[in-house]
């Protein structure tokens, strides 16, 4: 039998020590006696079994219990709970690679953009170089055609430069009428009703993301806007009111039913 002995004198020090026979200290099997030894109370427990006996029998039960709940069957409902889990692990992995994919198309319009506007700035200066030439070549023209000038399908080079010259300057003006259709430009929006947040979700960017419409309060009203980067066309947009959808009555509609959205035109 292991007995603890529990200094009164000395706590919260604990002495342990083993006593064997000691029949100055009264009890059972186990229990709390007290002795006076040396003019310090000392009290006494004693237990059948060591702490680390006991502490083994603790951990082979817990072990126990943990292969008794890997051998007992799934429910229904820890099943679904598993199959829920692998599905949003799924579901967020597949976000995450779209919204990856999402920023690096981000990046790459931008840049397209940003070279877009540096031809199109070519392209201004490039007119007005060919102006003067027209203006000179008209100018040239208009003078008396010397003797012996020669000829290019039927025209004097003089006529005929300015008929190339003016080619030119309608190709390049056409140039810059494409350039401006495929720039982006700013498109205003704005939604006004009563709202703690908006958003408008679109066909602009493949009813992905969308854009978040910022509050201004006017004192009586509040009216909620956002300014959208598009090209010149046609956009379905709907928009996200509070976390319902509605229809703003600012803009044209087309559709029905669920599918009916407003229609955004950019010219």
């Amino acid at each position: 039998m292991e007995c603890n002995i529990f200094s009164n004198a000395l706590q919260p020090c604990l002495t342990r020590i083993n006593i064997k026979g000691f029949d100055k200290f009264h009890g059972n099997n186990s229990g709390w006696n007290h002795k006076r030894i040396g003019g310090i109370s000392r009290r006494v427990f004693c237990s059948p079994i060591s702490l680390e006996e006991e502490f083994s029998a603790i951990k082979a039960k817990n072990f126990s219990n943990d292969e008794d709940a890997l051998a007992r069957p799934l429910t229904s409902e820890e099943l679904k709970a598993l199959r829920a889990d692998s599905e949003r692990s799924k579901l967020i992995k597949k976000l995450s690679e779209a919204n990856q994919q999402n920023r690096f198309l981000k990046r790459q319009l931008q840049l397209k953009e940003d070279a877009l506007v540096n031809f199109k700035s070519d392209l201004a200066v490039m007119e007005l170089q060919i102006q003067a030439l027209v203006s000179l070549a008209r100018e040239i023209a208009n003078y008396s055609i010397p003797n012996g000038s020669r000829k290019i399908k039927g025209k004097y080079i003089q006529s005929h430069l300015l008929s190339q010259l003016e080619a030119v300057e309608e190709k390049i003006k056409e140039q810059i009428k494409d350039v401006g259709v495929a720039q982006s430009q700013e498109v205003p929006l704005f939604w006004c009703d009563v709202a703690e947040s908006v958003q408008v979700m679109g066909s602009f960017d493949g009813w992905s993301h969308g854009e978040h419409l910022s509050p201004e309060y006017t004192g009586s009203h509040t009216i909620f806007s956002t300014t959208l980067m598009l090209r010149p066309g046609r956009y379905e947009i709907k928009f996200l009111v509070d976390g319902e959808w509605r229809l703003s009555p600012e803009y044209p509609t087309v559709g029905e039913g669920e599918m009916q959205n407003n229609l955004l035109i950019v010219e």
